[in-house]
């Protein structure tokens, strides 16, 4: 199936971003593939559920690739694409950004 911009790309971007949890599961899954039990170890404020609908979201989004290995028990994991890792640059420079911001914050609340 072939996808198609709408008229404004950012958009289209955060329909795949958006959300409280996205980003941060790209940012966890940046050093290589994780089991769904490390990912709740990395975020321990996100539900069950909500990262289960996360994955699945950016799994369709073509963001994130599951394994599902054939072992009793099953065994799955979740790495990165090349879209994902492609991502990367931006998820630093938003932390960049903020920290940018608050540092800002800061100083002139300190001048004050």
């Amino acid at each position: 199936m072939k996808e198609s911009l709408s008229s404004c790309p950012i958009e289209d971007a955060m329909r795949v971003l958006g959300g409280r949890w996205r980003s941060l599961v790209v940012y966890y899954l940046k050093d290589g593939p994780k089991r769904f039990s490390d990912l709740r170890r990395d975020m321990p404020k996100i539900s069950q559920r909500m990262l289960t609908l996360d994955l699945r979201e950016l799994e369709a989004s073509g963001v994130v690739a599951r394994t599902v290995y054939p072992e009793v028990p099953p065994r799955v994991d979740y790495r990165l694409t090349a879209d994902g890792e492609a991502l990367m640059p931006f998820i630093f420079a938003l932390g960049d950004w903020w920290t940018g911001v608050v540092t800002r914050r800061n100083a002139g609340r300190e001048a004050a």
